[in-house]
């Protein structure tokens, strides 16, 4: 049962008696109901489409800019967001480009009148694009073998020196000169925020989580880890939660498994690490087919359960809003969806039902709506 918004009561109707008369009853006899899914990393309700400047509104000038918010710049009449939702994402971290430190980012629900209504936990994390270590080969160029990034050394310096500035910051209660880059810095040393460090390489990722916790910051979550495989222990000894980037790909080296990347999730989580699953290469669109970056995590490793796990639950936990949402339990936030079939597979995922806070929202998007102009156009 759902009330104010929050789930009221869960348990087996067979089982459990309650007065009906006070609700009202939607009959979901033979159907799947979930948790919504969350999608972490995003930039929806930042772009529509990629190739036109004018939707795009992800990036700010500068390469040190944690003082951005994203959350303002959210837009909720993008057209984007309801083919998501049709697919059962109803929650998105909306998080900055661009730059090394890019900005901070905020949860958001994928229903709303404006960025206020829609906004579901505020600037909750910092985002830093760590240097890349390696170049690759310019194959326009005639090149085959990638180089040492020859800025590498001098940008992770500037990494340094600007997380000793910000910590300096930090210890002063009451700066003589407001800093708006350091205010937004502070967050990350009294527990308010998450340090959200985009890394794929496996030099990139113990050397940005060692870097980190040398100034002081320790809740880290690395976000990309396609090369996760090649440093399990160092992200379980350093208790290191993991959103993986895009499992629907080729592996990243020749002399991997040509399954590597359907493999990893399983991988990470028998190893003990917390793991949430995105889509990050730049193409929020394809970012609606999460639910099933999952089902091929299932069908190479994990029970279905498990699997799920890494689009409810586990981000929830990596994003710091499992007490509110992620399961089906008793007071949490009414976040449900309803399918026709498994949630997971592409074949049955039809869903019937959505509620973010307990408010049914509408399923209906653009393909839809256009659907249904063309089906009656040619219905002869």
């Amino acid at each position: 049962t759902i009330h104010d918004g929050k789930i009221s009561s869960v348990g087996d109707a067979r089982a459990v008696k309650i007065d009906l008369t006070a609700y009202d009853v939607i009959n979901v006899t033979g159907k799947h109901v979930y948790p919504g899914l969350i999608l972490a990393n995003s930039t929806l309700g930042l772009v529509d489409i990629n190739s036109v400047r004018a939707t795009r509104d992800y990036q700010e000038v500068g390469e040190f800019t944690p003082n951005v918010r994203s959350v303002i710049a959210y837009n909720t009449d993008s057209e984007v967001i309801p083919t998501l939702r049709f697919n059962g994402i109803l929650l998105t971290q909306v998080v900055p480009r661009g730059g090394i430190f890019s900005g901070t980012s905020s949860v958001m629900a994928l229903d709303g009148w404006n960025w206020e209504d829609a906004a579901y936990a505020l600037d909750g994390g910092i985002h830093i694009y760590w240097p890349s270590y390696l170049s690759a080969p310019k194959w326009w160029l005639g090149e085959t073998d990638w180089k040492k990034n020859e800025d590498y050394d001098k940008k992770t310096q500037e990494i340094e020196e600007f997380l000793q500035n910000s910590w300096s910051y930090a210890q002063q209660e009451d700066p003589e000169e407001v800093n708006l880059k350091m205010e937004a810095m502070k967050g990350l040393y009294d527990g308010q925020k998450k340090m959200y460090v985009h890394a794929d390489g496996k030099r990139q990722i113990i050397e940005s989580v060692q870097m980190l916790k040398r100034n002081g910051i320790h809740d880290i979550v690395v976000t990309g880890a396609s090369n996760a495989y090649y440093v399990m222990d160092f992200l379980k000894d350093n208790d290191i939660p993991v959103l993986l980037t895009n499992v629907h790909r080729l592996p990243e080296f020749d002399e991997e498994d040509v399954d590597m990347p359907f493999k990893l999730p399983a991988m990470l989580v028998k190893k003990g690490i917390t793991v949430g699953l995105i889509h990050d290469d730049g193409d929020v669109q394809s970012s609606r087919n999460q639910a099933f970056y999952a089902g091929t995590a299932a069908a190479y490793g994990l029970e279905k359960e498990e699997a799920l796990k890494l689009v409810t639950s586990n981000p929830a936990k990596i994003l710091g809003i499992d007490k509110t949402t992620g399961t089906l339990e008793q007071g949490k936030d009414a976040n449900i969806v309803v399918s026709e079939g498994d949630l997971l597979d592409m074949r049955t995922n039809k869903l019937e039902y959505a509620f973010i806070r307990g408010r049914e929202v509408t399923l209906e998007g653009k393909q839809q709506m256009l659907y249904e102009r063309y089906k009656e156009k040619y219905k002869q």
